[in-house]
């Protein structure tokens, strides 16, 4: 059995001979012309002229002067069309998919060489009937039960937009051809047209001398059949139809359009013989096989090459063919080629919006919007660390990774240029546009020469494989190819929109674009859509997600002309797109010996997908059986449980390491603190990870958002300040004096826009006046939301101490820190050091006139922690939810202020800033309802507590292991590692 093309060739060579210098081969798609190349010069075993090959679309073009205007250039032209004639102040975006299926209706009207004017003018007389006032209402009753969508609601605005476009539609069709016509610029329709026309005028384009070989065709436009029968007079032209018998008879839509076709131009093969137009009639191994997902088909593609003999037949060059019903599947499929596919040519283009440049794209548009600061004329640091951490810009600098690195660590949230651009490749990407100039050309251009920069500096890098690096360079070409023509039409004035409209305009152009790809057509695997196979034959097929929706494709007969408008001036209508694709899919078929067909048969949102129509079909009318068969995933759950760690001697030793109390060093800050005591109660793995491991959770703020965290540093700084002024005199606070601070409100405002230049913006807070109005006059709305916030707690804090006054402060963020001797076993002890950082030490005078300190802890969150039983609480995992942690913290500086102080009590307090508005709130820590007036009460218990949970987190029999409390594991750091 030979292929079409074979057949083809051999008859070109017979009756045209083997110079063929004078000949242009015509098909409907480009990858046919390879194959029939290679055919031809096989089959002719010496050196030839080979004949020149053309799309229609081509030929078309070379027969007139106007020329072929791009999409974008078309879609622009038609919305200033659509705006003068209509009224309708749409922007570009908006009416980007109403141009696209304006256009594809009047290119429907030329290819058909439809009246125009009559369609059109049909058209707007056919929605005046819309109003059904003359209607009773049981007429109107009547009608519902018929027309599901009919309605009498005729004044809704978006019907009233469709209407006025509707009432325009003539003048928008004449108007834009003549903004067409003026700049000498054609849509594929209107070009179509004009040639036909222009030859049936008595014009003879000069491109038609010549001999003409059509070859594959399968429904004619009207505009194709004017052109096939003016060179068929000419005695210029041959036929090469290809089909089958099998759906040439019957109800079988497939052969529909082509029998009219068979007759007007007459076949140069013999219709009648069998082995070219009766294949189906031999049997063929046909394999039907359901999945249950889109993912499983490509993983069996791979198992389905395996299985293969592996032969290549000499007339089927190549032999074997992946057909994608649904496109989609591409990159998953690529990852599933065995490693015996060693030529692998794909056909169908790689989306772009699945490579790189389309994120990078975005990225840098999002730099120069919202990641742009023009009050500071400053970048933002979230959208600047996007760009530098975006794998295709990392050569054009080697310093890129270390600045990206130094704004993080430095949370510099608002870098300058000057900062951004230490070297060229740098500059490029942060370069200053022209304030006065539009920004629209300037962000074009500028995106065009970031794709030129990144794609020079790729060159020449060592890549893990070439193939990435050829989808670099292509995807790269591909993008400044779309960013440069809208540049163009942008410059020239024909792309007039703002740079909101422009973001969502790229981002559609973007998603609809595809890449592709290069190889040797005629050699190894095909893996191709369905439009590719045309006129190409395969020994062996295997069609992928070949489900109603994928095939037949888009059947929906959305446009703006009826169904019956369609039908009644020979439009193209839905019952002609599913002819075609029915076409295509017998016609893959037909020479084929073995066919394995796959789709999906899942059940989503309730609804089950259905194989094609088409599979049904061939079960209803094949001659022969057909084989049936079910993909199963065949894999099982196995649930994740979290790790256990022993405590080996390598995690003894790094526990030792790290808190192991040297004097040489003359350890000052505490080794061991409360955090690290709280994070073991909570999960002892946690600890382990933190800990052991140095897992360190990455302080990589990368805006100026006020987190929580953030937002207590603001606050603790900023009373530390405050307080700080109030010492300046006398530790001694006086009422007097917090109540001069309070009626100066400058004061406290100036200590947290301080605080907030420090914690926010990183920045020292020694610039005087001038320095913070800079910063806090470029806040945010957030920003300047949480500063009023914080001011309140400020000055609801001192109203507090002002009841408390007088008292002594003696010390504002001191650190306490006391050695610490840990026992587990004799072959364990050591010693480390304990404690950590006090928020305010102060001592009061309680109403009873005794003196006592407090070791105050504030908190700015809402939840207040719950009253513990008992101190021994304080280390129950029951507890835990009522912040036990708290308890623990305060504690355990109070416990270690009481022994530098023997005279005095000493009590620990959590000040609850959002609860300290009552007259009667006092943050002194209580067991059930009796407050905390001395620690020393409890100071000994607690000590063992502290001691046995110590000894227990550097015992080496006891295990890092996981927490029961899964609730604890919701916003853990490392709940990744746990697999959660």
């Amino acid at each position: 059995m030979k292929t079409f093309l074979q057949y083809v060739a051999e008859d070109i060579l017979g009756k045209l001979g083997t110079d063929l210098s004078h000949v242009t081969v015509v098909f409907p798609n480009k990858r046919a012309s390879h194959f029939l190349n290679n055919y031809i010069a096989r089959l002719a075993q010496r050196p030839i002229w080979s004949p020149s090959y053309l799309s229609i679309s081509e030929l078309f073009a070379r027969c007139t002067t106007s020329k072929m205007a791009d999409p974008l250039k078309l879609v622009c032209d038609l919305h200033r069309s659509f705006t003068a004639q209509t009224g309708i102040d749409e922007t570009l975006d908006h009416f980007f998919s109403w141009g696209q299926l304006l256009l594809s209706d009047f290119d429907d009207i030329d290819k058909h060489l439809a009246p125009a004017d009559k369609v059109l003018a049909n058209l707007r007389d056919l929605h005046e009937l819309d109003d059904a006032s003359y209607l009773t209402e049981e007429q109107k009753q009547a009608i519902r039960q018929f027309f599901s969508n009919f309605t009498d609601d005729h004044n809704s605005q978006l019907k009233e937009r469709f209407i006025r476009l509707w009432s325009h539609i003539a003048d928008i069709y004449h108007d834009f051809n003549r903004r067409l016509d003026e700049q000498g610029l054609a849509y594929e329709g209107k070009l179509y047209r004009e040639v036909v026309e222009a030859i049936e005028g008595g014009e003879r384009p000069a491109a038609l001398d010549a001999t003409f070989v059509f070859i594959g065709f399968n429904l004619l436009q009207p505009v194709e059949q004017r052109l096939f029968r003016f060179l068929q007079r000419e005695r210029r032209a041959r036929f090469y139809w290809d089909f089958d018998r099998y759906y040439m008879t019957g109800q079988n839509e497939a052969g529909r359009y082509l029998g009219p076709c068979l007759e007007l131009f007459p076949n140069e093969l013999d219709n009648k013989d069998d082995a070219i137009y009766n294949n189906f009639s031999r049997e063929k191994k046909i394999t039907f096989i359901s999945a249950p997902t889109e993912n499983i088909q490509a993983r069996y593609a791979g198992q389905w090459l395996d299985d293969g003999d592996g032969a290549e037949d000499a007339t089927f060059a190549p032999s074997t063919a992946v057909v994608l019903c649904d496109e989609g599947l591409l990159q998953t499929l690529t990852h599933c080629l065995p490693d015996s596919q060693e030529r692998v040519n794909i056909t169908t283009g790689y989306p772009l919006q699945q490579s790189p440049v389309a994120s990078l794209i975005s990225h840098l548009i999002a730099l120069r919007t919202q990641g742009y600061d023009a009050g500071r004329d400053r970048f933002r640091l979230r959208q600047v660390n996007a760009v530098l951490r975006h794998p295709y810009v990392t050569g054009l600098s080697p310093l890129l990774s270390d600045l990206q690195k130094e704004l993080t660590a430095q949370h510099v949230y608002y870098p300058s240029v000057e900062q951004l651009s230490p070297d060229e490749g740098l500059a490029l990407l942060f370069r200053p546009f022209d304030g006065a100039g539009p920004l629209v050309p300037q962000l074009l251009l500028w995106l065009c020469d970031v794709m030129q920069g990144v794609a020079r500096s790729s060159v020449g890098q060592e890549k893990a494989e070439d193939a990435s690096q050829s989808m670099m360079t292509e995807s790269l070409f591909k993008a400044y190819t779309l960013l440069n023509r809208l540049s163009g039409l942008a410059e020239s004035g024909d792309l007039a929109v703002d740079v909101v409209t422009l973001q969502r305009l790229v981002q559609q152009l973007v998603q609809s674009a595809s890449i592709p790809f290069e190889g040797e057509p005629v050699e190894g695997l095909q893996v191709m859509g369905m439009l590719e196979t045309r006129c190409l034959d395969f020994r062996r097929v295997l069609v992928l997600s070949c489900n109603e929706g994928n095939m037949p494709r888009g059947v929906s007969d959305t446009s703006f002309i009826p169904y019956s408008i369609r039908k009644a001036y020979g439009l193209t209508t839905i019952d002609h797109k599913v002819a075609l694709q029915s076409y295509y899919f017998h016609r893959l078929l037909q020479r084929a010996e073995e066919v394995t067909v796959v789709y999906n048969n899942a059940t989503s949102d309730g609804q089950r997908s259905e194989m094609s129509r088409f599979l049904l079909q061939l079960m209803v009318e094949f001659p022969h059986p057909i084989s049936f068969q079910t993909l199963q995933a065949g894999q099982k759950f196995t649930p994740f449980l979290p790790p256990t760690i022993g405590k080996s001697r390598e995690v003894m030793d790094k526990l030792m390491e790290r808190f192991r109390f040297s004097s040489a060093a003359r350890q000052l800050t505490p080794l061991l603190t409360p955090t690290a005591i709280n994070r073991y109660q909570r999960c002892p793995l946690q600890f382990y990870y933190r800990y052991v491991c140095d897992l360190v959770e990455p302080d990589e703020t990368e805006d100026d958002t006020i987190d929580n965290r953030i937002f207590g540093n603001i606050f603790h700084e900023a009373s530390r300040l405050v307080y700080s002024r109030l010492m300046e005199k006398s530790h001694e606070i006086l009422k007097e004096d917090i109540d001069a601070l309070l009626r100066t409100k400058t004061e406290i405002e100036m200590a947290v826009d301080q605080a907030f230049q420090q914690e926010l913006f990183h920045q020292p807070a020694d610039g005087g006046p001038e320095s913070l109005r800079r910063y806090i006059g470029g806040m945010n709305g957030l920003q300047l939301i949480n500063r009023e916030v914080i001011i309140h707690y400020l000055r609801q804090l001192l109203q507090l101490d002002r009841r408390l006054a007088p008292f002594t402060i003696l010390g504002l963020e001191c650190d306490v820190v006391s050695r610490m001797r840990v026992a587990p076993s004799d072959e364990e002890a050591f010693t480390t050091t304990i404690g950590g950082r006090i928020d305010r030490l102060d001592q009061v005078t309680d109403g009873n006139g005794e003196q006592r300190i407090r070791v105050v802890d504030y908190k700015t969150g809402f939840s207040r922690s719950q009253p513990l039983v008992d101190v021994d609480a304080i280390f129950s995992q029951d507890s835990l939810a009522q912040h036990s942690d708290y308890y623990l913290q305060t504690f355990l500086y109070a416990c270690l202020v009481r022994s530098e102080h023997k005279d005095i009590p000493v009590s620990p307090a959590l000040l609850f800033i959002q609860q300290a508005g009552g007259d009667d709130y006092d943050p002194t820590l209580c067991f059930g309802k009796s407050p905390i007036n001395d620690v020393a009460d409890t100071s000994r218990r607690f000590g063992e507590l502290l001691r046995e949970t110590v000894n227990e987190m550097f015992s080496a029999d006891v295990p890092f292991t996981p927490t029961d409390d899964r609730d604890r594991c919701r916003f853990c750091p490392y709940r990744n590692l746990c697999a959660l």
